[in-house]
């Protein structure tokens, strides 16, 4: 494990030199109560939570500072078939609390999708696990308790928060301004407060600085807050895909896919009755040759990679890095008849929905095993194949102290997670419920809401809960990381025992969807995905076992 430290700055230390902190005149110094440096769906949400509470909204000055173009995004449109490439599963806990604080009646519904169903597989064994709304008891309101969870661009949840902010006037937003530097105010001459330099030359001094800003977090550098974790070997490709309706006997587009190769998970999500996204979590150098290669390229591997054996997919990846390797990109007619003499090599009926290149199904009556496999992709939406790294890192602790004081991490600042279950956004927005809820408790009771009293119990409620998650997570990641036969059998006998258990499943369906029990809803969601992750290490630990049994016998 590598351990990334941020460096602790004291004093005015980021201030390189004397004259760079004299450049900040005291007279531009503006005072506010609560500075949240972000413009990302963490940060815009606890500006909105804020915003919410009449009490905060009166008591308090809050400003949001974000270096980008916020217009951009609440501008954001597109044709109602073309979707952007980043999607976020937002849970019901999660889309209980955006409708608390009036945003979700800004989220365009039309461009959401919700998740009725869930099928996982082995890559190797092809050993499933089928979660269902079906088996989800009652957690709220009927619509609610008929979804696991709903599928949404980044863009549409951003631009509904920038709209719930548009109307209200006691947050301040500041766009296209960059954080130069943060400095702590000299206790002599003042409260030793935080102070944070802009690049238009105003400097604001802070009860609560909040950092929203993501996985470089000058806030987090600013309070001198170590972080420890890794970046995985593997790159996330994403994508937008074009597929045809489900057929006339089948359910709605409704079903997310998620087959665990051992290169990493691949995951179809859906959006609409034609369209779904694609995250691929796979090793570097092949996401990057797919993301160079003719979109159809890569359409072509979507469909073979939740339908071919795991020796075949094995085989195309191979063939996709030789050519990668002399110079060249693959072509599409080559990819076509590598897959074609697959799927007659390995004698998949050209009437099964598991046929792609040789597939003679068209429309009408589906076969009976349609519902294992997501639908045939036809195309790639221009310009959506993009990469992007995975790591795994959290902050030693979510709370400046001396002389960091006065400052809370939420979000990507205050941890980053593996994709492969979906979590990264509903814990963000955790952490802004709770810590929103902190603000309003301080202020009904006149206590100060930068001091470390009044933020301690959002770190204690949030990183425990993180924490499990996170690890949970990671643990998936790195069982089905392994291909050793006994590690395989043992993982799959997990999974198809996990299946037969309804009470189990159930439980782990609530856990999917953040089922809101009382306010517990996060914690449930923590169970949820650890124990499903306990479950299967434990079925790794059982296949070494087996492994060092068959080697001293």
């Amino acid at each position: 494990m590598q351990r990334s430290l941020s460096k602790r700055v004291l004093g005015g230390a980021l201030c390189r030199r004397k004259a760079i902190c004299s450049a900040y005149s005291t007279k531009s110094i503006q005072d506010k109560d609560v500075v949240i440096v972000g413009g990302g769906p963490a940060g815009l949400a606890l500006a909105s939570a804020l915003a919410s509470n009449k009490l905060v909204r009166e008591s308090i000055k809050v400003v949001l500072v974000e270096a980008g173009d916020l217009s951009k995004i609440r501008d954001w449109s597109l044709p109602t078939d073309t979707y952007s490439n980043r999607v976020s599963s937002i849970t019901i806990t999660s889309r209980t609390f955006l409708e608390d604080i009036g945003v979700w009646s800004y989220v365009d519904t039309s461009r959401t999708s919700p998740i009725q169903e869930m099928q996982v597989w082995d890559g190797i064994s092809d050993a499933r696990v089928t979660f269902d709304t079906a088996e989800q008891p009652s957690v709220g309101s009927v619509a609610l308790s008929n979804e696991m969870a709903r599928l949404t661009e980044n863009l549409n949840l951003q631009r509904a928060l920038l709209h719930h902010l548009a109307n209200i006037d006691s947050i301040q937003l500041l766009q296209k301004v960059k954080v130069e530097s943060i400095q702590r105010e000299d206790e002599a001459e003042g409260n030793g407060w935080p102070l944070v330099h802009l690049s238009d030359g105003t400097t604001i001094r802070a009860r609560l600085l909040v950092g929203a800003d993501g996985f470089n977090s000058p806030v987090r550098s600013y309070a001198g807050i170590s972080s420890y974790g890794w970046s995985y070997d593997t790159q996330a490709v994403v994508a937008t895909l074009n597929h045809p309706p489900r057929g006339a006997f089948q359910g709605p587009n409704h079903t997310a896919y998620q087959r665990f190769l051992p290169t990493g998970p691949i995951a179809f999500l859906p959006l609409s009755p034609t369209v779904s996204s694609l995250v691929w979590s796979t090793k570097p150098r092949l996401a990057a040759a797919l993301c160079k290669s003719d979109p159809k390229v890569l359409a072509n591997m979507v469909n073979a990679a939740f339908r071919l054996p795991e020796v075949s997919i094995r085989y195309l990846h191979d063939r996709i890095l030789e050519a990668d390797g002399a110079g060249m990109n693959i072509s599409h007619e080559v990819i076509r008849d590598e897959i074609r003499f697959r799927e007659e090599s390995h004698d998949i009926s050209k009437y099964s929905a598991y046929a792609s290149v040789t597939s003679a199904i068209s429309g009408g009556i589906q076969p009976n095993d349609a519902e294992s496999v997501p639908p045939l992709i036809t195309s790639i939406q221009s310009g959506t194949i993009a990469s992007f790294p995975l790591r795994y890192n959290h902050a030693d602790s979510y709370l400046g102290e001396e002389p960091g004081s006065r400052t809370a991490l939420v979000g990507d600042a205050a941890h980053t997670v593996h994709p492969l279950a979906g979590q990264g956004l509903n814990l963000g927005l955790g952490d802004v419920e709770c810590l929103a809820r902190c603000i309003a408790e301080t202020l009904k009771h006149g206590g100060d809401i930068g001091s470390f009293t009044a933020l301690r119990p959002y770190a204690r409620e949030r990183y425990f809960v993180n924490h499990k998650v996170m690890s949970a997570v990671d643990k998936l990641h790195k069982v089905y990381s392994s291909t050793l036969e006994p590690v395989v059998w043992a993982r799959s006998v997990g999974l198809e025992v996990l299946n037969e258990l309804d009470s189990v499943r159930a439980a782990l369906v609530v856990g999917a969807g953040g089922g809101h029990f009382g306010g517990s809803g996060w914690n449930v969601l923590a169970r949820g995905v650890e124990g499903l992750a306990s479950g299967l290490s434990a079925a790794k630990t059982l296949g070494r076992t087996i492994i060092g049994t068959k080697f001293l016998g």
